[in-house]
């Protein structure tokens, strides 16, 4: 064993060592939509007076967060997403009407003088409890705060003046706010056993506005016992949350000292914190609006888990026998990296504290697939040694095969980690997760190839028995499909302008559907709610869409959805509206429960849409760059040409098929870029090399041979993420069949551009472009040929020849 194989055997056992420490003693963070909750997102609004920045942002958040912990949620998060979203996760909470009521409270809170019974209609009616002011209280308020508002108690007769029901519909005409929500220190309920007045809210106000409160109650007092007058109304979202009388025993002008006030009522231990929560956290520095809502109950996630959990075992089986089958004993080696690579991969996850969302669980499964890849260049690379020099020992041909697949393994892996950054960068939510993972993936994958793999792989190749008996190790002797595709030595490219118009009739295809039938845009993207519902006695869709349209919902569009459940679509549909509509499918389907909800509003879906363009622009454009600098212009852009042939002819499977478009799909969309691209850069990268070794024979000669010697790589990788993508799309339901049918379409279509439209666009634009091919190995600038050949020689090479 030399020195580096040593070097590489122990630094296998010392991350694997840590990985699995790692993983049996710390647990993945699980997003929403696997362990079920509703996540919400909110759009802090510009006001008149205040603009909606990162700092009015984070403050918000603050008051949304003292809103959302008295709500009793077990562990709620709330982030800042930009300059002014702000994205809340609710664990556990399935029903979100609460949460959302809560949150969504977005005006100034304001006290009002009540000027009488107003004579407009009410536009609504929220019946509560009668409220009475306690006198008693004598709660010192908070000192050394000022008060906002206009302490005049006199309204101005010109002002516009706001008439709105009260707690039991009844209008009530209101003056001008006298107080603002920033006046008031706490709220606070509690149960007054002593004074048997039940449950009361107590308020405390700052020291400034305490002189306001006292003189607004003051002026209350001077009407008679039970006169509308004699009212305070505390209005949030120009809607009267309560409106006590003052005690009959508070004089005229006198008021409630010390600027301390217990509202009683008849209230019930959840009316009671709800009015405090109110008050206290109804000072928004700027008004939030909910553009996004998704619940996920906890069955979707857990099944989604089990399906990939099943799907990853199966896929990574069948991956290791067929790839032992193919290499042998080092493709028995290359299924030990493999395991290694998904407790590595895994680990990291955890370690790194990354949430593992569904389209995140569903990358890590496809990365088990496409990990095997860098091990397919090696071991063809070291057969294709073993085949040109027969006598050479087994040993060098492996290390030559690993030296010379490098450039494909470190191209291919570097635009997959593109696709990665942009899924990232560019995708919302969930999307980010996947991005996350398939980069983690990525690094994993590379680190089980060259180091755990190749420090397996090396010390058996220095095995007597492995090294003499050829078939045992499974790269002495070249592969059947390549010694077949050698033999018949296809003439592919003799006229390649035909492989140009069947891709050009493909995307005709593609495009007609896409046209004709219609790309069916999830509500991610055309805004809406989607909700889908389990029910414990089956219902057809004509029966369902009958009950919900009876119960006012005419434009909802009802479809089946996984074993049975009922998928519903509409266009503005508020909690309210859920609510009557999961009643309307109980009255035929028995017991209703919401398996999934997803709430886009409008402006988001414009935004999601116009996210998902850009996402696919700046993809074309960074694969092309970094094609243009790693290779040829002419290959850049026949890369890139093949990348746009693949995600047009994916979009229009979908569209003929009438699968919806989403966010999902979107990821699983520059995931196929990436493959794409990872496809052509092997292709291209043997192209260079027999080129520049061989400048005087006809390029497409010299593409037919680079072809057919990387066909062998691009079905052996190929083999291992279909063997995932199946699994997935058997196992995985509705969540994740879509993401693995848009994978298997890309794949297929991934390897057929890569040769058949790639190659004959390079050899076209090759025809009209002037620059010279490119220099043989060795021979780079200031590079003389000895010194490059000394380099390239192999290190268990000494150089004898006889």
């Amino acid at each position: 064993m030399t020195r580096a194989t040593a070097v590489r055997a122990v630094l296998a056992v010392a991350v694997l060592l840590a990985s699995v420490f790692i993983t049996l003693t710390m647990s993945p963070r699980l997003g929403l939509d696997l362990q079920g909750g509703t996540r919400i997102v909110l759009q802090a609004r510009d006001t008149a007076t205040v603009e909606a920045d990162r700092e009015t942002t984070d403050r918000t958040l603050e008051v949304l967060r003292q809103r959302i912990d008295s709500l009793g949620v077990s562990e709620p998060t709330l982030t800042r997403s930009g300059e002014d979203r702000i994205i809340v996760e609710l664990p556990d909470v399935q029903d979100p009407r609460q949460a959302a009521e809560v949150i969504g409270r977005t005006a100034q809170l304001t006290f009002h003088a009540v000027e009488g019974e107003g004579t407009d209609q009410p536009e609504e009616k929220t019946p509560a409890p009668e409220s009475t002011t306690d006198p008693e209280s004598t709660t010192e308020p908070a000192p050394d705060s000022d008060s906002d508002t206009d302490p005049d108690p006199d309204p101005d007769p010109d002002s516009d003046r706001l008439t709105l029901p009260d707690e039991q519909g009844r209008l009530l005409a209101l003056g001008e706010p006298r107080l603002s929500g920033a006046g008031v220190e706490d709220a606070t309920a509690a149960f007054d056993a002593q004074g048997g007045a039940g449950w009361t809210v107590s308020l405390e106000f700052r020291k400034g506005a305490g002189q306001d409160w006292k003189k607004l109650t003051g002026e209350a007092a001077c009407h008679p016992a039970g006169d509308d007058r004699r009212r305070v109304a505390i209005v949030l979202d120009e809607k009267v949350i309560s409106s006590p009388q003052v005690d009959p025993s508070v004089g005229c002008r006198a008021g409630l000292p010390s600027g301390a006030t217990q509202i009683t009522g008849s209230f019930s231990a959840d009316e009671a914190r709800d009015l405090a929560l109110l008050i206290k956290g109804g000072a928004l520095p700027v008004p939030v609006e909910i553009v996004e809502q998704r619940t996920v109950g906890p069955t979707l996630g857990a099944a989604a888990i089990d399906a990939s959990a099943q799907a990853a075992l199966i896929g990574a089986a069948a991956t290791a026998l067929f790839i032992t089958v193919v290499y042998r004993l080092f493709g028995a080696l290359a299924a030990v990296a493999l395991g290694a690579y998904g407790v590595i991969s895994y680990a990291a996850l955890v370690a790194l504290g990354v949430t593992l969302t569904l389209p995140g669980l569903a990358g890590f499964v496809l990365a088990i697939g496409m990990a095997v890849d860098a091990n397919v260049l090696v071991f063809e690379r070291a057969r294709e040694e073993c085949a040109d020099r027969p006598t050479r020992s087994l040993r060098s041909a492996l290390t030559t095969g690993f030296r010379k697949a490098w450039s494909a393994v470190a191209d291919s892996n570097a635009t997959t980690l593109i696709a990665a950054g942009l899924l990232f960068f560019l995708g919302s939510g969930p999307v980010k997760g996947f991005g996350v993972t398939l980069a983690i993936g990525v690094v994993a994958s590379m680190f089980s190839a060259l180091v755990i793999a190749r420090a397996l792989t090396e010390i058996a190749a220095n095995s007597r028995f492995v090294s003499d008996y050829r078939g045992v190790n499974g790269i002495a002797r070249p592969g059947a499909v390549r010694t077949w595709l050698v033999r018949k030595d296809p003439k592919l490219f003799r006229t390649s302008a035909r492989w140009l118009v069947v891709s050009a009739a493909l995307v005709v295809v593609a495009v007609a559907g896409i046209v004709v039938r219609g790309v069916d845009l999830g509500v991610e993207f055309t805004g809406g709610r989607l909700v889908e519902y389990s029910t414990s006695r089956p219902v057809d869709v004509e029966t369902a869409r009958d009950s919900i349209a009876a119960a006012g919902f005419g434009d909802a569009e009802v479809t089946t959805a996984g074993d049975g459940d009922l998928s519903v679509r509409t266009g503005k549909l508020d909690n309210d509206g859920e609510h009557a509509l999961r009643a309307a499918l109980t009255e035929e389907g028995g017991e209703t429960t919401k398996v999934r909800d997803e709430l886009i509003g409008p402006s988001l879906g414009d935004e999601l849409r116009r996210n998902a363009l850009i996402a696919l622009g700046v993809a074309v454009a960074v694969q092309l760059a970094y094609l243009a600098v790693r290779f040829r212009w002419t290959f850049a852009v026949a890369s890139v040409v093949a990348m746009v042939h693949d995600v047009i002819l994916v979009v229009g499977a979908f569209a003929w098929l009438g699968r919806p478009v989403d966010g999902i799909f979107l990821a699983a969309l520059l995931t196929v870029i990436g493959y794409s691209v990872n496809d052509s850069v092997v292709v291209f990268d043997r192209v260079r090399e027999l080129w520049g070794a061989n400048r005087r024979t006809p390029l497409d000669t010299i593409a037919r041979r680079a072809v057919l010697q990387t066909v062998p790589r691009t079905v052996n990788t190929g083999m291992g993420a279909l063997f995932i993508l199946a699994a997935l799309a058997v196992l995985g339901g509705d969540s994740l069949a879509d993401f693995a049918l848009a994978l298997l379409i890309g794949i297929v279509v991934g390897t057929w551009s890569s040769v058949f439209t790639a190659v004959p666009g390079a050899l076209a634009l090759e025809r009209s472009a002037k620059a010279p091919p490119p220099p043989a190995p060795g021979k780079g600038k200031g590079t003389p040929r000895g010194k490059a050949r000394a380099a390239r020689r192999d290190p268990l090479d000494n150089g004898a020849r006889v």
